[in-house]
């Protein structure tokens, strides 16, 4: 049944035909005069946040829901009449999304700057994965969504990458030396990095499911180094490494034929004393190289989760906005935050490179331009 209708009561629910909608708003026009009485359908996957008066309530879990408003039917509209016959009493209802968004990919538009010990300054690509989902719908809808009728993976998931390239460039700042550390490491930074986002995506409603890191690629020309040492490692006998590319060498020149090959094989065989001493010179130097339960977040404890306070730390669960500062969660109306004392609706601003004048993420360590500390 529709959302406007003059005497019968709604009946609210939503499919997500798509499998990219995050968030979905009934009426899709805007607010409406949803009744009192009128049922709404949560699935499973899913949870409903009633806004009314411009107030959001608490979310709605799975099942059905007879909702309580202002608006009885035919008399509501009676008495807007000084209004144009449009009920002052909106209301709408928000669907959010609660499944995994998979493979999401986040990588670098623009190389950033990493100072290698070995190499020095290289610029480096970076490509993967990632998961997210929705585990606080009121404050998604007020941090993100606002009173957008939809609000999809595409909106979101380029500042996503944004902020993944900045984390993942100041670990690399931190823990990585070399280039050469890179192979067989890329499950521990993926690990090491989704550990370093889960503020940033908790600032939203969201959490970080899975994060993988598909390739770390430096310039062509860095490539073609590191491939010329992972060579000279795999070759232990240098020795017998330049007789057997010498008899190769003449094995080919011997089948060229006639009087060229043959000349060019002995002129090999002139040079293959030469060749072995020098082999021999090198190798000796080398040879000496149950139920349900969520995660409270300010004490880590399970608890229930349709629970709305933590049973042993009193923390409030149902999220409406947070510190930008610290996370710390806030109740509606404040202006500072109890914790840091950091305005309730400031919001961080980027950090400038002192060295190229770059901008980068808040609270970013190394400059994704110059690769420089900030």
């Amino acid at each position: 049944m529709g959302v406007d209708n003059v005497i019968l009561l709604e009946v609210l629910e939503w499919f997500d035909e798509t499998g990219r909608e995050l968030l979905h708003r009934l009426p899709e026009h805007g607010s409406g005069e949803i009744k009192f009485g009128a049922q709404l359908t949560v699935r499973e996957s899913q949870a409903a946040v009633l806004f009314y008066k411009g107030r959001a309530g608490d979310a709605f879990g799975p099942g059905r829901h007879t909702l309580k408003t202002g608006n009885i039917p035919l008399i509501t509209k009676i008495l807007s009449a000084p209004w144009g016959l449009i009920s002052p009493l909106r209301a709408e209802v928000y669907f959010v999304n609660l499944k995994v968004f998979p493979n999401l990919k986040w990588g670098t538009r623009d190389p950033v700057a990493f100072r290698d010990s070995e190499l020095g300054l290289v610029r480096l690509r970076a490509h993967g994965v990632f998961n997210i989902r929705v585990v606080q719908p009121v404050l998604f809808i007020n941090t993100l969504a606002g009173t957008m009728g939809k609000y999809t993976t595409e909106q979101i998931e380029e500042y996503l990458r944004r902020v993944i390239v900045s984390r993942l460039n100041d670990y690399l700042g931190e823990t990585l030396d070399t280039l050469f550390d890179l192979p067989g490491k890329f499950d521990e930074l993926a690990t090491a990095l989704k550990e370093r986002l889960v503020k940033d995506f908790s600032r939203f409603g969201l959490a970080l499911d899975e994060l993988y890191i598909t390739s770390i690629t430096p310039p062509e020309d860095v490539q073609s180094a590191i491939d010329d040492s992972s060579r000279l490692r795999v070759i232990k006998d240098m020795d017998k490494f330049v007789r057997m590319k010498a008899g190769m060498a003449m094995e080919k020149a011997s089948e060229a034929g006639g009087e060229a090959g043959a000349g060019l094989g002995m002129g090999m065989g002139m040079m293959m004393p030469a060749m072995f001493a020098g082999s021999q010179a090198g190798g000796q130097s080398t040879a000496t190289a149950g139920p349900v339960k969520n995660q409270c977040t300010d004490c880590g404890n399970m608890i229930p989760a349709d629970a709305r306070f933590c049973p042993l730390c009193g923390h409030q669960q149902v999220v409406l906005m947070q510190c930008t500062n610290c996370a710390k969660n806030l109740t509606p109306g404040t202006r500072f935050c109890p914790r840091c004392g950091h305005p309730a609706d400031e919001k961080p601003s980027v950090i400038v490179c002192v060295h190229c004048t770059s901008e980068n993420l808040p609270e970013a360590k190394f400059c994704n331009n110059c690769g420089r500390k900030l």
